[in-house]
Formats: C-alpha cells, structure tokens, sequence
C-alpha cells in the first residue's frame, strides 16, 4: 500500500513520511491510515485534483511536499516538546486543518468533521506569494489555503466544502485575514 500512487507524481509513503517530526522520530511513528476506506480517496482526490496541476504547471523537479498526511500517532508527536529545544515538534490543528483527513478517533468520530485532506508544499523555483497568484488564476476548486509569506510554504485543502477560503498568520501565529485583500477579491471574482 506504501506505494499506492495517490495522483500522477506523488506515493502514499511519500505523502505520509514527508514530514521533519516523522523523519526526526520515524521509528515510533506509524505514519499510515487506519480509515483506508475513506482517507486514501480523500487523499487521492487532494492529489488528482489540486496537486497534479499546480506539478503540472510548476514542474517536479521544482515541487517539494513539507508536509502531508497526519497519523494520529504523529499528531501525539506533534504535540510533544523536543526535549532538546523545549519547543513543540509542530503545530496543527487537527479539528481544522484537514491535515489527519478522515482517520477517526477513539470516540469513533471523525478527528476533523470538514473532512477532505491537505498538505503544505513549495515551489523552489517561485515565490509563494506567486504560487498564490497562480492557484488563483487556475481557479482549483480549493477548500482552505494558508499564506506564512514569500518564501515559506503553501497548506492548501480540498474537501466538500470547497469554500476557496484564504487566511494569513501574524508573527504570533494567528490567524488573520490582514494584507490579503488583494488575494481574497480575486478568489471572490472567481466562480466556485
């Protein structure tokens, strides 16, 4: 299942090891979904939809995936300190990002209820900022799409709701629709 092609470019293991915590604690993190029957479409469908063409566009070579599929075995470490640093080992909100897909909790409900599934990538070759431009322009039936700046990565989220939302983040990490008036009328003068 590792090597389920979940689009044209990208694999199941690919999707879910691309992350720093899994890569720094690979070996106590089962990185995979439990709800195969629903995740791996959800997933299937971020990747056919939303990520083959902004690959497409932009080219492999410069597409780099930092972040995808969330286990719930990484999010208990994403919440842990590094004992080293002191700091958290990530952050993610699992109720919203839509990052943990449609893995279910012990309570037998869904971690995230908006269900759908995301990731965060770089282009290398562009800026984020125009990467934004472009995704825009393309008018991808997006869910949510999270601007951190020029040079860091894109989260974007495909789902059911498909409400083509955009937010930025203060210095502080919260969120802001500030300084993206721009972004936010050109997605508003595009249909859904």
């Amino acid at each position: 299942m590792q090597s389920l092609n979940l689009g044209k470019y990208l694999t199941l293991q690919e999707f879910c090891t691309c992350s720093k915590t899994y890569q720094k604690y690979a070996e106590s993190i089962d990185p995979y979904p439990k709800n195969i029957e629903e995740t791996i479409p959800a997933l299937q469908a971020l990747n056919q939809i939303i990520i083959d063409p902004i690959i497409d566009n932009f080219g492999r070579e410069n597409f780099k995936l930092t972040y995808g599929f969330c286990s719930p075995t990484l999010k208990r470490y994403l919440d842990k300190k590094d004992p080293q640093t002191g700091q958290k080992n990530g952050r993610i909100d699992t109720s919203r990002d839509q990052h943990i897909a449609h893995e279910i909790n012990k309570k037998g409900q869904y971690y995230c209820s908006r269900l759908g599934a995301a990731c965060d990538f770089l282009i290398i070759s562009e800026s984020s900022d125009k990467v934004l431009d472009w995704l825009l322009q393309k008018q991808l039936p997006f869910d949510s799409i999270y601007y951190y700046g020029k040079t860091r990565p894109i989260h974007i989220s495909y789902g059911p709701q498909n409400k083509r939302d955009i937010w930025t983040f203060t210095e502080t990490g919260i969120p802001s629709k500030k300084g993206i008036e721009y972004w936010r009328e050109l997605a508003g003068k595009i249909p859904k």
